[in-house]
This record gives structure tokens, C-alpha cells and sequence, in this order.
């Protein structure tokens, strides 16, 4: 099966709650693009780093994402939300969803691959989210907070 024949999956109303929900790519068989980092799995933020030094009290330390792939697209679960995107460049099959923070602000967020690293611009704020795999390691990059 391939990602076209899975639709996508959006945040509910008010968020997912405690529990994962199930997996939206658990049926795809298409390989990943080539140029995407391999992603998948599940990822618990261990270190924040701030200027090059550890924030030992961030509000991120602990959370748990779950990431899965499938040809070119993208699911992030966590936080009580669900984006899902097309790694394609276009805001059409970017997020299409609501933010975490309240879990209905809408927001638009442009996905690519780019020299094997998975970037996220949201539409109309001046930020930019990288991700990429280092060994064992899943690695972001947050450029445009102050």
C-alpha cells in the first residue's frame, strides 16, 4: 500500500489526550524517498541546548514523539497532536492542522527534504524546524525563536 491510499490524519477536537492513538503509516509498504532521513520511531528529548549550553529545566525534556515514514510523507504524534504532511514543498500537503499549544489555533507548515534533512516552515512566522538523524540520534534544530 502505498501513502496516497492512507488519508490523512488530523489532530481531534480538544487533541488526542494521554495515549498514542494508532499508528496512521502502520499499513504503507513504499519505501522513503530518497534524500529523507530515516526518522521512524519513537523519540524522547534527553538535552536542550540553547547557545551551545544545556537548559536543564526545559519544558521539552521528556516528551515522547512518535515519527513515521512512507514514500515522501511525514506523521509527527506527540503532544496531543497529529501532523501529518507530503514532504513536497507545497503548503497544500504540508500541516494542515492546529498547534500544540491550544490545539486549535490553525496552522499551515511547508515540509521538504533538503540534503538529508527534514524542514518545517510555518507559514507566516519566521521560523524554521530541521531534523536529521545522527547515528542513534534524532537531532532538531529550532532557528528564529528569540
Amino acid at each position: 500500500m502505498n501513502a496516497d491510499a492512507i488519508p490523512v490524519a488530523k489532530t481531534p477536537p480538544g487533541g488526542y489526550g494521554e495515549v498514542f492513538p494508532e499508528r496512521i503509516l502502520a499499513e504503507c509498504t513504499e519505501p522513503i524517498v530518497e534524500g529523507a532521513p530515516d526518522m521512524r520511531g519513537l523519540w524522547q528529548v534527553a538535552e536542550v541546548l540553547v547557545d551551545g549550553a544545556p537548559i536543564l529545566e526545559h519544558r521539552s525534556i521528556g516528551l515522547v514523539q512518535r515519527i513515521e515514514q512512507c514514500g515522501n510523507r511525514v506523521t509527527v504524534t506527540a503532544g496531543g497532536i497529529i501532523h501529518d504532511m507530503r514532504c513536497d514543498g507545497t503548503e497544500a500537503n504540508g500541516v494542515n492542522d492546529v498547534a500544540e499549544f491550544d490545539k486549535t489555533t490553525p496552522i499551515t507548515v511547508v515540509a521538504t527534504f533538503e540534503d538529508g534533512v527534514h524542514v518545517l516552515r510555518p507559514v507566516g512566522v519566521p521560523i524554521e524546524v530541521k531534523r536529521w538523524r545522527d547515528g542513534d540520534d534524532l537531532m532538531w534544530q529550532y532557528i528564529g525563536f528569540t
